[in-house]
């Protein structure tokens, strides 16, 4: 295979995690600009609304904003959950874009097993009910 081919198949295999990027920051921006602090920015939380409980996303955007702002510890207290996944999909997208470089055409940003997706739904409806009980009120939004 010659030098020019395998750059050209190497910058093609970059056009997925490419688009993930930019939509992404695409959402980045969006979230620094318009602000979630305000209520009814991004419209309201239908479980916040019926149940008057925050649910596992609530206080995400909060979260993403400040992240944005690079206040990592403002971010943790309106929801951990959501700063934990932003440097889960940071990582993955970094291994993702690693993998298709060397020429894992095939390599997909997340893949899940069916027993790490049933772990990953315990663990979020665990996060959303200790924030709700109140020795995890410190997890509240």
């Amino acid at each position: 295979m010659s030098t020019v081919s395998t750059r050209d198949a190497r910058w093609s295999a970059l056009r997925g995690p490419a688009g993930v990027a930019v939509a992404g920051l695409a959402a980045g921006v969006l979230l620094h600009v318009r602000d979630p602090h305000e209520s009814g920015s991004y419209g309201y939380c239908p479980f916040l609304l019926v149940g008057d409980r925050p649910c596992p996303g609530c206080g995400g955007l909060r979260a993403a904003n400040l992240l944005t702002n690079g206040d990592v510890v403002g971010a943790i207290s309106s929801n951990l959950l959501a700063v934990l996944l932003a440097a889960v999909l940071a990582v993955a997208w970094v291994v993702w874009v690693v993998r298709r470089w060397r020429g894992e055409r095939d390599a997909r940003m997340i893949v899940l097993s069916g027993r790490a997706g049933a772990v990953i739904i315990a663990g979020v409806v665990a996060f959303g009910l200790v924030r709700n009980l109140p020795f995890g009120a410190w997890l509240a939004p």
